[in-house]
């Protein structure tokens, strides 16, 4: 059963400083100015921060569920996934993850893993 933009929204806005926007027809989470996840227009697609370093690792373990982002996302800490492959306790790890990499320690912390 795909993951539901609803059931992203109610892992991501409990999450202290997560503000939602509306930007392009993305659903987008953030920090600040900092988005951490982002849902694609037809709610297929889950954007999310993810360490640069490690995501080639990531895609190539399971090139059926995740992929990189386009060409002009590649500077960012970003990559994606099909919501139809992800299962919700692995989208709310994901999430959860991508919004550690946004806030301070001191924030993160509140939030246990």
């Amino acid at each position: 059963m795909a993951v539901t933009l609803e059931q992203i929204r109610a892992v991501a806005l409990p999450l202290p400083r997560t503000s939602e926007h509306l930007i392009r027809e993305h659903v987008k989470f953030r920090v600040g100015q900092i988005v951490y996840a982002s849902v694609s227009p037809d709610e297929t697609v889950l954007g999310f921060g993810f360490p640069k370093e490690e995501r080639a690792a990531l895609v190539a373990a399971e090139p059926d569920k995740f992929f990189l982002p386009i060409a002009s996302d590649m500077r960012f800490h970003w990559v994606c996934a099909w919501l139809s492959a992800l299962d919700e306790q692995e989208m709310r790890e994901l999430i959860i993850e991508a919004w550690r990499m946004c806030v301070p320690k001191k924030v993160s912390a509140l939030v246990p893993r």
